[in-house]
């Protein structure tokens, strides 16, 4: 019995971590579906909805304001979502007929979402965050791919900014090991997403950067990620989610443990939620590779801690029975204990290295996860929160020179 549990939680999780993307680039590989893309402007709405953001929100829209995109052609609206700082002031001081800021009460993110895109009027909806930079071209390269008319939203590339010092300049001393790792997972997930992009569609878009036709925006309910709720949506109403690695979205890495396992739970508890609303998209009779690729990396991936902990109780229960087990024991003391040493060591420069840092984000995640499961079963749910995150770090125009290639 010991013996089937393990490898079944073995095969499940190998499965998900190789199985699974060495499917989706052969399937690109042996049935591309390449889209039409063409330099167009159709008219831009570029979404923003900010709690208590004052820190970054000034910077925010200079950052947009500076973007090379035609002037009659977008517009830049930011709902503060009852917002008890500086924030609707910071936003709105910028003297540009583009920025439009609305004073909302506390509504929480999904109805300030769902009121910005009913005051905008392009009809492209792009969203994004408020501790976000675009580079210079990002909104030209993310409307590209609508001149295909299946083509019913894109997924930006989200790309880490180097670590950077208290004075803003870069110092690769300032990151944290789950910092570090976590830019290496997002180079790893940058090449599926370009290989799901081009067998047929993106399972979802990050936050940071994303695009569809206003007429398949559906209102955000409650309780869950909007980002991914919103552009599934794009899926179901029968319509492509292309990813787009030129249209770059400069993103600050984690600044502490901490702080990044609450965004973790956070996200997660949201994303299990949001699955549950999106489970139409579950069905592969409708939807086909599509589903697959759902269950695998929103469902699979996300409740992965459970066959990890089967392995990881079962194997040393299977130490005398064979050299194959033992070696799966020593392997996991290794794993979890250079993620465990990467998680004390924190910014220090050792913390850095990808031997603690790609464990340590690892461990973080999994252990995030179980979490969010435990508030999901629970029925706790996480409708409002304050923003919580560095503001020491700059949101420039230009992006650094790492950033021009997606897998820097």
């Amino acid at each position: 019995m010991m013996r089937l549990l393990f490898w079944a939680a073995t095969a499940v999780v190998g499965y998900t971590y190789v199985g699974f993307p060495l499917l989706v680039m052969l399937r690109a590989r042996l049935r591309p579906r390449p889209h039409r893309i063409a330099d167009i402007t159709p008219t831009v709405s570029v979404i923003i909805a900010a709690h208590d953001e004052a820190a970054a929100i000034g910077a925010r829209v200079d950052n947009l304001l500076a973007l090379d995109y035609p002037a009659d052609a977008a517009e830049f609206v930011v709902a503060s979502d009852g917002s008890s700082d500086a924030t609707v002031a910071e936003a709105s001081r910028r003297a540009d007929p583009r920025v439009r800021v609305l004073d909302l009460p506390r509504l929480g993110k999904a109805a300030a979402l769902n009121t910005a895109v009913a005051a905008s009027t392009g009809d492209i909806l792009v969203f994004s965050d408020a501790n976000t930079a675009y580079a210079p071209d990002a909104l030209r390269q993310l409307v590209r791919s609508f001149a295909d008319p299946e083509v019913g939203g894109v997924a930006g590339n989200q790309v880490y900014l180097p670590a950077t010092a208290q004075d803003g300049a870069v110092d690769p001393a300032a990151a944290t090991a789950v910092g570090a790792g976590e830019r290496s997972y997002w180079d790893f997930d940058r090449l599926v997403k370009e290989a799901e992009s081009l067998g047929g569609s993106v399972i979802s878009a990050t936050g940071a950067i994303y695009a569809m036709r206003r007429e398949l925006f559906r209102p955000v309910p409650d309780g869950v990620t909007d980002d991914f709720v919103t552009s599934t949506r794009v899926v179901a109403q029968g319509r492509r989610l292309v990813f787009e690695p030129g249209a770059v979205a400069l993103e600050p890495v984690a600044g502490s443990s901490g702080r990044e396992y609450r965004r973790k739970v956070r996200i997660m508890t949201r994303g299990l939620r949001g699955v549950a609303v999106a489970r139409e998209l579950l069905d592969p009779r409708v939807h086909g590779f599509y589903s697959l690729q759902l269950v695998t990396h929103k469902l699979l991936r996300r409740l992965m801690a459970i066959p990890l902990l089967v392995i990881a109780v079962v194997s040393p229960a299977l130490w005398d029975a064979g050299p194959l087990y033992r070696l799966a024991t020593l392997g996991q003391v290794a794993m979890y204990g250079l993620g465990a040493a990467g998680l004390a060591l924190g910014d220090r420069p050792a913390g850095r290295r990808p031997w603690f840092a790609i464990p340590a984000f690892f461990c973080l995640v999994n252990v995030a996860s179980l979490h969010a499961l435990y508030n999901l079963v629970t029925g706790q749910r996480i409708d409002r929160w304050v923003p919580d995150r560095r503001t020491d770090l700059p949101a420039p125009a230009e992006p650094p020179a790492t950033a021009e290639d997606p897998a820097a």
